[in-house]
């Protein structure tokens, strides 16, 4: 039995170009696309108004976003593969989106695609264009933990358990990977029948 949707509100002219990626947390809204910035629309009011504008967040355009389920971080990709995260639980300026760090050995086009972050937002994992996985510590100083390597096929989907032990991505070739975090390990993989596969969601109790 099919469910009906009803649309809630429309924000027009959110962005004065193309909008490439959407995320949200349990109060935001957060856009990006082919413009340098990345707008925060909340939703705590009927109007969704906009609350926040990160000027100059990516030059050459924003084409992933994630957040962690608990709202308190978020990751942004641009097309010149800088990644940043950023933060919303400084003391003080709670609700307001800080940059935390920036991922520094992923500063190049392709390097970093789709990104992921685990429920708590300590860890973050990410594609690349010849199919590798990488996952870094955000705890550490975004400092990387994993590099895994698939059989080169362009990632173009990935997804984390909420407890962060485990990632799954989705790649070009239609092949999900699934991977063990604690131990280093690829645990699953799945060849598909179909190519492009753009995008993969885990349970939240995933187990292997």
């Amino acid at each position: 039995m099919s469910k009906q949707y009803l649309t809630t509100h429309t924000i027009d002219s959110a962005h004065i170009s193309d909008i490439f990626c959407l995320a949200v947390t349990p109060t935001q809204i957060l856009s990006g696309g082919s413009a340098s910035t990345v707008k925060i629309h909340s939703t705590r009011e009927a109007d969704f108004p906009e609350v926040q504008i990160l000027q100059g967040a990516h030059k050459l355009g924003c084409h992933h976003l994630a957040t962690s389920q608990d709202g308190k971080r978020a990751a942004s990709v641009g097309f010149d593969g800088e990644v940043t995260v950023w933060t919303s639980a400084r003391a003080g300026q709670e609700g307001v989106w800080l940059e935390e760090c920036k991922i520094v050995d992923a500063k190049k086009a392709g390097e970093l695609w789709a990104v992921a972050l685990s429920e708590d937002g300590q860890y973050i994992t990410g594609t690349t264009f010849d199919g590798r996985i990488n996952v870094w510590d955000n705890a550490s100083g975004a400092e990387k933990i994993r590099e895994y390597e698939t059989k080169g096929s362009f990632g173009m989907s990935i997804d984390l358990s909420a407890d962060g032990r485990f990632t799954v991505s989705g790649h070009q070739n239609g092949g999900v990977y699934v991977f063990n975090n604690d131990t280093g390990r690829l645990m699953h993989s799945l060849q598909g029948k179909y190519q492009n596969l753009c995008l993969v969601c885990s349970q939240p109790l995933l187990t292997v």
